[in-house]
């Protein structure tokens, strides 16, 4: 599935100072940086309003996923992956993931181990401006312009996803567990370029955890305060409900488990 993407809202510098290479292709605009020989690539996603979280007759929802519309009035750059372990390592100097390999996911990371990492990078170069995205910025980009349970439609299986295929959603067919996390780049993207938002790890976001509000808003903020974090995505361990766009799980800030890693944002 792939979508030739018509840019009308550029961001308004391209290419930054800060990046390595950058280009457009058919997923959209693209940027990158490389630190000690490690690249991270982001993809430009544009303005635009979509319906957070699932209808009322979407199989298998929860009651914390009152859909509503929410308007984007700016674009932001995401990562197209979550942060690899070879990413982690030379920007930390260790690896705490369970699963080793530089091209897989770090994991066993809490929200507070990711604002660390997010914390040294931007302190070694401020322009950068990274930071986790939101918890619309995530279902937006998650969902690119589709409005189904799974950016593939309505089922999933381990060809498109890493989750424990013997666990389907909705009375799919069963597929393979793989019992582990998987380079982020071994399963398709997105139409708009951006791998595994479905399954492999769960992805921090910036928000506190709280209820949704029951009408459109513009522009959602983190609110002020709470007691968990926000986590989306789904993971390599966890069953194919948990893996739908709308789904949304939440955590200490403190807490890390081998299914947990993130993805990276930047701020405006």
């Amino acid at each position: 599935m792939i979508n030739i993407r018509k840019h009308t809202i550029f961001p308004e510098e391209f290419p930054e100072a800060w990046a390595s290479d950058w280009g457009e292709d058919e997923f959209g605009l693209w940027m990158a940086f490389t630190y000690k020989g490690v690249r991270q690539a982001f993809r430009w996603c544009e303005p635009g309003v979509f319906l957070m979280g699932s209808p009322t007759d979407e199989p298998e929802r929860d009651d914390d996923e009152l859909q509503h519309e929410v308007t984007l009035s700016k674009g932001f750059w995401i990562a197209d992956t979550p942060v690899t372990q070879a990413l982690w390592q030379v920007v930390m100097g260790e690896n705490p993931s369970k699963f080793k390999g530089e091209e897989r996911p770090v994991e066993n990371i809490s929200w507070d181990d990711a604002q660390a990492f997010i914390a040294k990078m931007n302190g070694m170069k401020a322009e950068l401006k990274l930071c986790l995205p939101t918890e619309a910025q995530w279902e937006y980009a998650c969902r690119s312009d589709t409005t189904t349970p799974f950016f593939w439609g309505d089922q999933i299986d381990s060809t498109l996803v890493n989750f424990d295929g013997t666990e389907p959603y909705n009375n799919g067919r069963e597929s393979e567990y793989r019992k582990q996390t998987v380079d982020v780049k071994e399963l398709p993207c997105n139409d708009w370029g951006l791998y595994q938002t479905h399954g492999n790890v769960w992805e921090w976001c910036q928000d506190w955890y709280g209820e949704y509000p029951s009408g459109p808003v513009t522009d959602p903020q983190d609110p002020d305060n709470g007691e968990y974090r926000v986590l989306r995505g789904g993971s390599w361990f966890d069953f194919g409900r948990y893996c739908r766009s709308a789904f949304r799980d939440h955590y200490a800030p403190s807490a890390r488990g081998d299914s947990s890693g993130f993805r990276l944002a930047r701020g405006h």
